[in-house]
């Protein structure tokens, strides 16, 4: 089935939403909460909604719409990344402070430690984020076909456990393979796993409540029958 070349109406918002979630979800990440016996970047509070939406996309618009949005994600995350660290760069007026950071050296090491990026986490980021949502549109994408359109709880579900599943195990193992024993960097991607798991799990009758409306605003319901799933033909 080609698809088709239509300027959906609700389709910029669906890909704004998920963006946004995106890029506040890097910048969050930094504090590391206590949940449930559980030890879990902030970013799990939302980074799951970015999941939900690319479920959303996939379930509505078809892959290769929300390949586009995947791609359009990273670029921003790249682009928000410089912005921060040229911003970090940058000489501190004489007269800045932050807060209870009464002088710009302070205030600057503050801004390091928040905002600042290592290397490596950088590039354990943007890896587990591209394996991650790819395989969870595929998944989601196939499924959609095999089931003939039905059993989205499942669909959703199941892309969610490769997805997510991917996305943690890559991001800590490169981000802490060597720094963190093997044992506590599979608990670690366990943890992660199963709470974002429960998480999208527990917000399907959202999933379902925006997915039915937007096909219905849209007058679209996509099926990936002859969909080249390359992640590079965008």
């Amino acid at each position: 089935m080609a698809e088709r070349k239509i300027a959906y109406r609700w389709f910029p918002f669906v890909t704004a939403v998920f963006v946004t979630t995106l890029l506040i979800s890097n910048i969050i990440a930094v504090k590391i909460v206590h949940i449930a016996g559980l030890f879990l970047p902030a970013a799990v509070i939302l980074f799951p909604i970015a999941y939900i939406f690319g479920d959303i996309l996939t379930e509505v618009y078809g892959y290769g719409r929300a390949r586009q949005v995947i791609w359009t994600g990273f670029f921003c995350n790249l682009l928000a990344v410089i912005a921060i660290w040229l911003a970090g760069r940058l000489p501190a007026a004489p007269f800045w402070s932050a807060g209870a950071f009464q002088t710009p050296d302070t205030a600057q090491a503050a801004y390091q430690a928040i905002l600042g990026f290592t290397p490596r986490l950088l590039l354990a980021s943007f890896i587990a984020y591209l394996v991650g949502e790819f395989l969870n549109s595929f998944v989601l994408a196939r499924l959609k076909v095999l089931t003939k359109g039905r059993y989205l709880w499942l669909r959703t579900i199941a892309s969610t456990l490769v997805g997510q599943g991917a996305d943690s195990a890559v991001f800590i193992t490169i981000a802490f393979g060597g720094i963190f024993p093997t044992g506590d960097l599979s608990q670690a991607i366990l943890s992660q796993w199963l709470f974002k798991v429960v998480y999208e799990a527990l917000a399907t009758p959202f999933t379902y409540l925006i997915v039915n409306a937007l096909k219905k605003a849209e007058g679209v319901d996509y099926y990936d029958q002859d969909t080249d799933f390359n992640p590079l033909a965008i």
